[in-house]
């Protein structure tokens, strides 16, 4: 193999973020041949549902000697996943952020990787029309700010996908075709969803391919009987289902797997990514669906109003900091210590039903519950609540509207 001469300032090991594919496979070859140096791999294994030793294999055939394939399902749904949806996080009222949330676990692992093993920067795959490019580098300066980040699709003229099948033969990289040819789309998956872009999505008016989906079962599909299931909460986190104690991967997983067979999840989306574009995706999030639905029901009955008001108001700031790559931001672990205090008295079980794409709640429990029957009833009410009190709580409310009535029907005062 022939090498170019080092660049002034090259580093001398790189932590890569290695997925095993064309795009990472030809950044892992560049990086050796553009700077002499050594490179490290990680994979992570966020619950993507693939084989990753393949990943480590073609490392290795490729000469990489330090070699980290990691799983991280329990970390990633315990203190990501888990606490974004303390927050009942939606950017632009429908994503739920399965691909942003992450970013700043990986982010994180390359800068304790590159500190462990003694490398001097970090590379990723992300291309510099995506979000992902902003979201891996603000983590790793937010956690390191003196690491060097090498972006080669902004640096190289490898700049579509027949120069990078050019590079690999070119390279000795080993690319393995998928079955039938692969999928037409770019696909992102972990435990909390899975996404898809390009392809015949680049054109909103079209309506996805029946094929595309692969976790769930069309809606119209899906099971004639409805599947009733509960899910306890305590502190605000998912802790059980039906009974069952599991830990927040397991938990995230069987609620996919349930959610998927009752087409639950689908989503088709515009979004507006932070760099400036509008981008068209396809996500299935069937077990965050399911779990979003529930925390929010159970937050119904435990919540002080004034409370879960200030916290519908603060999620759109919330989602967006997470979506744009701002985790590590002092801004949003402040707003995550108010959410989380806020979720200490949310505590009780949901019982949701799933039929045909839909979830829907159908009871709420609590034994730290605000609902009090005696005040609510329709029927007599044992004197808990005067409704002759509302007279002048009426009536003190409509005070500024009766005056402003007043002036526009001029007969709100002499004019001066």
């Amino acid at each position: 193999m022939t090498r170019t001469s080092p660049q002034p300032g090259a580093p001398r090991k790189v932590v890569l973020a290695y997925s095993g594919g064309l795009d990472t496979s030809v950044i892992l070859r560049w990086l050796q041949v553009t700077y002499r140096c050594e490179v490290v791999t990680f994979t992570a294994d966020l619950g993507q549902g693939e084989e990753l030793e393949p990943a480590r294999a073609k490392a290795a055939a490729l000469g990489v000697s330090e070699i980290r394939v990691e799983d991280l399902r329990e970390e990633f749904a315990r203190d990501f996943v888990f606490p974004m949806f303390r927050a009942n996080a939606v950017y632009e009222g429908e994503y739920l952020l399965g691909t942003s949330i992450a970013r700043p676990l990986i982010a994180k692992r390359l800068v304790e990787i590159a500190a462990e093993t003694g490398a001097d920067a970090i590379a990723h795959g992300a291309t510099g029309k995506g979000n992902d490019q902003v979201r891996f580098e603000l983590g790793a300066y937010a956690l390191a700010p003196g690491i060097r980040v090498i972006a080669p699709w902004r640096i190289w003229d490898l700049t579509s996908r027949e120069r990078l099948l050019a590079y690999a033969e070119e390279h000795g990289i080993p690319i393995m075709a998928a079955a039938g040819g692969g999928s037409p789309y770019s696909e992102d998956a972990n435990l909390l969803h899975i996404s898809y872009e390009g392809g015949r999505l680049e054109d909103p008016w079209l309506e996805p391919e029946a094929s595309m989906w692969r976790w769930t079962v069309a809606p119209t599909e899906a099971p004639d009987e409805p599947l009733y299931l509960e899910i306890a909460f305590e502190q605000g986190d998912a802790v059980a289902i039906d009974g069952r104690p599991l830990p927040p991967g397991e938990l995230l997983a069987e609620l996919n797997a349930l959610g998927s067979a009752h087409g639950v999840g689908r989503l088709d989306l515009v979004e507006n990514r932070y760099v400036g574009m509008k981008s068209r995706g396809a996500y299935e999030t069937p077990g965050g669906t399911i779990l979003l639905r529930a925390h929010r029901a159970i937050e119904s009955l435990t919540l002080d109003r004034e409370v879960a008001h200030l916290k519908d108001e603060l999620m759109p700031r919330y989602a967006s900091l997470v979506y744009n790559g701002y985790w590590w931001s002092p801004e949003r672990r402040m707003l995550q210590t108010a959410i989380d205090h806020s979720q200490q008295l949310v505590t009780g079980v949901v019982r949701l039903q799933l039929y045909k794409g839909n979830v829907t709640i159908v009871g709420r429990r609590s034994s730290q519950s605000l609902f009090d029957p005696a005040i609510a009833t329709f029927e007599e009410d044992e004197g808990a609540y005067h409704q002759g009190d509302a007279d002048g709580f009426i009536k003190l409310h409509a005070l500024r509207l009766r005056t402003a009535a007043a002036r526009a029907s001029g007969g709100g005062g002499d004019e001066t």
